[in-house]
């Protein structure tokens, strides 16, 4: 095996092993707000007046995060928007609402660096990094909404080569919200029934 080829082995593994950690934590963090629920029985109607702040805070951060994306916010989105479909119909819709918008405005974090100028090494340890950049730059906004819509490659990139090309906010925040919320509608409406099938935490 030459060597550009243990490099490429060992950059698939990683975020491999990334990605089974991220989901790990999300799923244990589903678990342990449902745990908590029923631990002190919280009812939907009690955790009405904190839930959207806590997802939106939470997402914030996770967004907010350009060094190591970290997606961990998504077990607790699911959680709440169970515990909030409990209260109306269109609970989902509202927490996949905020947690959509305050994922948006945490991203702008990855459009700034690139607009002035910063580098984030770990973007360039994706794998396919050079192929993304150069497919993102010819496709621009319709690139960034598919890359926001889809749960797989670091979305960090998409906002590190909008601001660095210079592209107008509007045109990186417009699509990038427009792929999170039915991404994260659909988490928030299925999300909790795929979870369910999986062995509870043991305690």
């Amino acid at each position: 095996m030459s060597m550009v080829e243990q490099v490429r082995r060992n950059k698939w593994l990683l975020a491999t092993v990334y990605a089974v950690i991220v989901l790990g934590i999300s799923v244990g963090l589903y678990f342990l707000v449902g745990y908590l629920e029923a631990r002190f029985d919280i009812s939907g109607q009690g955790l009405a007046t904190t839930a959207y702040l806590v997802v939106f805070l939470i997402t914030l951060v996770s967004n907010a995060s350009i060094i190591v994306p970290v997606p961990v916010f998504v077990g607790i989105m699911i959680a709440a928007a169970d515990a909030m479909a409990e209260i109306s119909p269109w609970g989902p819709v509202l927490i996949a609402l905020t947690a959509s918008t305050a994922g948006t405005l945490g991203e702008m974090t990855g459009y700034y660096a690139g607009y002035l100028g910063k580098k984030i090494i770990v973007t360039e340890a994706t794998p396919g990094y050079e192929k993304l950049v150069a497919w993102m730059k010819r496709h621009g906004m319709l690139a960034v909404f598919l890359l926001s819509l889809q749960p797989i490659l670091p979305f960090d990139i998409a906002g590190l080569v909008s601001g660095a090309s210079r592209i107008a906010l509007w045109k990186f925040v417009l699509p990038c919200w427009a792929g999170k919320f039915p991404k994260y509608l659909l988490g928030c409406y299925f999300g909790g029934a795929f979870l369910s099938l999986l062995p509870p935490l043991p305690f």
